[in-house]
């Protein structure tokens, strides 16, 4: 998956205006903490289960995890997961620039009235 792919897939959203119950500032830093908050619960509950699995099999001893190093190649799919990671965090922010970029644009509604009027 390529860093473009993962933005777009992360952008997703319903379709419709986002109601907001707080500032509009507030919300979004709301958003992002809880999405972040998600993500490390997760990240925690998933680390947690490998770990137990592979100490009660023997395949790991323990504090074998906190000594490990990464060669360039997990470095690199690392960096991926974190822009990745990075992205879904972002995602309103995202979205929101976007609309921004979109205000400029007419709606087709709007362009009817437009041409509506000129008749």
């Amino acid at each position: 998956m390529s860093f473009a792919d993962a933005l777009a897939g992360a952008g997703a959203k319903a379709a419709g205006k986002r109601p907001y119950f707080l500032e509009p500032q507030v919300e979004r830093v709301l958003a992002i903490t809880m999405t972040i908050a998600q993500e490390l619960a997760v990240a925690r509950q998933r680390a947690d289960t490998l770990e137990r699995l592979l100490l009660a099999k023997g395949v790991l001893a323990p504090g074998e995890i906190d000594g490990f190093v990464p060669d360039a190649s997990a470095s690199a799919e690392r960096q991926m997961l974190n822009q990745e990671y990075i992205a879904r965090i972002l995602r309103i922010v995202q979205q929101e620039n976007e609309a921004a970029a979109r205000l400029d644009e007419a709606s087709s509604g709007e362009l009817a009235e437009e041409l509506a009027q000129e008749a």
